[in-house]
């Protein structure tokens, strides 16, 4: 095992945890994975098992097709959805799935989250989309996310039916998105209770995106102010953070 892969078993393993510390699974539904750079490799959580139990150790890695390459333990069942995303969208190495409480109860409506609010404009670019519905077991889930996700600036998608799936530059920047999926799935949620939110227009929306992903935050020493087009170059770090989508 090289030391990328292992540094990367380790980090993924870690980033299970942040899925419970944003409240976005219930027992060992939801995974992270991560690829691995410049290999046809991916580091994701086993199926099944208990989140108490994560570790470096029990990370497994597999092809993009889903074949167990190291690890004890049979990969996630959704292995096959994740390797898709990446054999299709090479700008993509972090893949999320959660059945976050008010993000699924929009999928379960087939409804997109629509962008009412400024926080939305900036982390989405627009409304969170829906998927088609897909059964588990084969590429297509991966299949409807690659296809939902390649006409729109979101980095999560809203699969009928089943969750959330969402993708980033790494691990970090698909768990943070997926965090900020089911705020603003509960916002707009109790926002609809008090009665029918404004919309914001369309020109706003693609200047406070692009403001927020060109000139908000800090710069570190040598990075350039442009972001990726996606704009889904965050990392997580906590309520707050210094860069791009990390924080407000």
């Amino acid at each position: 095992m090289n030391g990328e892969v292992w540094r990367l078993r380790q980090e993924v393993a870690e980033l299970h945890g942040e899925l419970i510390r944003w409240g976005l699974v219930v027992w060992t539904a939801g995974n992270v994975s991560a690829r691995v750079p410049g290999e046809d490799l991916m580091v994701i959580k086993p199926s099944g098992v208990s989140y108490e139990d994560l570790n470096a150790d029990t990370m497994v890695v597999t092809d993009l097709e889903g074949n167990l390459v190291e690890g004890d333990y049979s990969p996630s069942s959704d292995t096959f959805a994740h390797g898709y995303v990446y054999r299709h969208m090479p700008e993509v190495n972090g893949v999320v799935h959660t059945h976050s409480t008010y993000a699924t109860a929009w999928a379960a409506r087939r409804e997109p989250i629509p962008c009412v609010l400024t926080m939305m404009a900036d982390e989405f670019g627009g409304e969170i989309p829906v998927g088609p519905f897909a059964l588990i077991g084969d590429d297509s889930i991966g299949r409807g996310i690659v296809d939902t996700l390649s006409e729109s600036r979101s980095p999560a998608v809203l699969m009928a039916n089943h969750g959330v799936f969402t993708i980033g530059k790494d691990a970090r920047s698909a768990v943070k998105a997926a965090a900020m999926c089911e705020e603003v799935a509960k916002t707009i949620h109790m926002a609809r209770q008090l009665g029918t939110p404004h919309p914001i227009d369309q020109s706003d929306i693609d200047r406070l995106y692009e403001r927020y992903n060109t000139v908000y935050g800090q710069l570190s020493r040598g990075e350039s102010s442009s972001l990726e087009s996606r704009g889904d170059c965050s990392s997580l770090t906590g309520p707050e953070g210094s860069r791009g989508m990390d924080s407000k």
